[in-house]
């Protein structure tokens, strides 16, 4: 079924939504999981994989945390920041590391918000051939 699994993170309480669900599918399936978070602040955008700052230092931190908590249960686990637009780096990371589901939180900020500025989690959808799992932050 499953065997390579894309997490998107983006280091919220969000985070805890989508993995809490993800864990049984992939044990399920033995997926390996790709934890994937996208630093988009101005110095990210504007350097990508040469910016510096505290921000991307606690991305980085952030992200060897979850990987190591995910590793520690057992499970086959990479991560990776990307830098720049989070819906072009998330199909970027799809096609890279052949990923075969996107599992991703949504905020659901509300109809007429999503409707006029249009969600990553939607947009994401209408760019990749793979099932995307959405799963609403519970408030």
């Amino acid at each position: 079924m499953y065997q390579r699994i894309l997490v998107t993170l983006d280091t919220t309480v969000a985070d805890e939504t989508i993995l809490r669900h993800i864990r049984d599918l992939a044990r399920l399936t033995q997926a390996r999981l790709h934890l994937l978070h996208v630093a988009d602040g101005w110095a990210a955008r504007l350097h990508k994989t040469d910016a510096v700052s505290p921000e991307i230092t606690a991305d980085l931190q952030y992200l060897a945390r979850r990987q190591g908590e995910l590793a520690a249960e057992g499970f086959s686990v990479e991560s990776h920041l990307a830098f720049g637009d989070p819906v072009a780096e998330i199909v970027k990371c799809v096609a890279a590391k052949r990923c075969d589901l996107i599992a991703m939180a949504t905020h659901g900020h509300g109809l007429v918000a999503d409707l006029i500025f249009g969600t990553t989690a939607n947009r994401v959808q209408h760019q990749v051939d793979i099932p995307v799992l959405m799963l609403r932050v519970k408030k």
